[in-house]
């Protein structure tokens, strides 16, 4: 089972150089290290941020403000998701 504080501070380093606010998706390619394929992994677990973006779009809510009301959203999705 992924360790979900990690997962979190791997998201937030990820997304919290995107350009504020962002309005969809796609603001915030820019921002990954690696666009798409930006990887993200912990305990066993691990998803690229375009598998990510894919099974979450249901449950964010762009636009956002800030670096922690995304990560809150994606965190929450991801459990919904079954992928932690």
């Amino acid at each position: 089972m992924a360790d979900k504080d990690d997962l979190r501070s791997q998201l937030r380093d990820a997304f919290a150089d995107a350009d504020y606010p962002v309005k969809n998706q796609m603001d915030l390619v820019p921002a990954l290290p690696n666009g798409p394929a930006t990887k993200f992994e912990s305990d066993g677990t691990s998803f690229t941020a375009m598998e990510m973006a894919t099974r979450l779009s249901g449950h964010q809510e762009f636009p956002y403000e800030d670096v922690d009301s995304l990560v809150n959203d994606v965190m929450v999705g991801l459990e919904k998701e079954d992928m932690i």
